[in-house]
């Protein structure tokens, strides 16, 4: 699914299934997206709505899922986007895409702006590892058919990430990534069967966490493309390894992150040493898909040129952890939580 391309169905034909379907009239605004084709749809009364097109590739089971992961967190958990059913009641419309249907989806547009916008200081972090903890209870009672989609971004799958690393071009950069890779199966793969695992949000990065500006309070999470059933400490890693302190001090951020997470969910002893491989293994994933999308999409592909931009400091970062050492994260981990 990583190296799907987004639908390319024209507007005026998704405005008149939008319109068919669910009732909604209104002005559209592209939305960046990896594999699906997304809008903002602004109705004459102010109203905002996100309207999806799925990728066809993508197998209707994983777009279900996705569904019911929404309807099930509706009055559970942090805020995240309310399914729009359709005027016949469905939860899904469909709309031609060449010579296949593509899924068509409404969802409710929340309202904030992404924490990648904003300072993140010791109580926004906290707040933000709360609310991914709440997010995380709330879907522990979930399952569905659906929920073990295949991704490159799954960190269970992380091995496999060896056959892009000739993409990248930095032999420095490409010898981190093989050692991470390397502690990434001796550390972590003889402990998988052994972690607690549920339905995860996958991919709460600050792009996907919405803030309210005025209160600095965490107003919900979007996106839950890259949701799936993994160790719970997985979600944790991941937003964790967005949170790049400075070099001097790289887990500024991180460590009321774990705090305020912890102050909800506890983790367990082992899902606390392997916290540090983790994070450095979402480092290594991003770097990688990175560099072999320089190859896979072209140079002024926007969801090409927005990954650019926000992920390079990846690279620092991991090279700030390596420089910490597992043994120091582990301990000053420790003592926070």
């Amino acid at each position: 699914m990583v190296a799907a391309v987004p639908p390319a169905v024209g507007l005026a034909r998704i405005r008149e299934a939008v319109e068919a379907q669910f009732g909604l009239f209104g002005d559209y605004a592209p939305l960046i997206s990896e594999r699906d084709q997304n809008f903002c749809l602004t109705t004459a009364g102010g109203d905002k709505y996100v309207v999806k097109v799925t990728s066809a590739v993508e197998p209707g089971v994983v777009s279900e899922f996705q569904i019911a992961a929404l309807l099930h967190l509706e009055n559970r958990g942090p805020g995240v986007p309310r399914v729009i059913r359709t005027m016949d009641g469905r939860y899904s419309g469909k709309v031609a895409c060449g010579e296949d249907d593509c899924r068509l989806r409404v969802v409710s547009y929340l309202a904030g702006v992404p924490l990648a916008s904003v300072a993140i200081d010791h109580e926004l972090a906290r707040e933000f590892g709360a609310v991914l903890a709440r997010l995380d209870a709330g879907l522990q009672d979930f399952s569905h058919p659906g929920d073990r989609p295949v991704l490159l971004w799954d960190l269970q799958r992380a091995a496999e990430l060896r056959g892009l690393l000739v993409h990248i071009n930095r032999p420095d950069t490409r010898r981190s990534v093989e050692r991470v890779l390397d502690d990434f199966e001796v550390a972590v793969m003889p402990a998988l069967e052994a972690l607690r695992c549920q339905v995860i949000h996958g991919d709460a990065n600050p792009g996907n966490v919405l803030v309210d500006p005025v209160s600095r309070r965490v107003a919900g999470l979007i996106d839950v493309g890259d949701m799936l059933r993994a160790p719970l400490v997985f979600d944790v890693a991941i937003a964790a390894s967005y949170l790049r302190g400075e070099d001097t001090n790289p887990l500024q951020q991180m460590i009321p992150f774990f705090a305020g997470y912890c102050s909800v969910m506890s983790l367990s002893d082992l899902e606390k040493a392997l916290l540090f491989d983790l994070v450095r293994t979402r480092l290594a994933t991003t770097i990688t898909l990175l560099f072999w999308r320089l190859g896979a999409r072209p140079d002024d592909d926007p969801y090409r040129t927005k990954t650019m931009r926000e992920e390079a400091d990846a690279i620092r970062f991991l090279g700030a952890l390596d420089s910490l050492g597992r043994a120091e994260f582990t301990a000053r981990i420790a003592d926070a939580i």
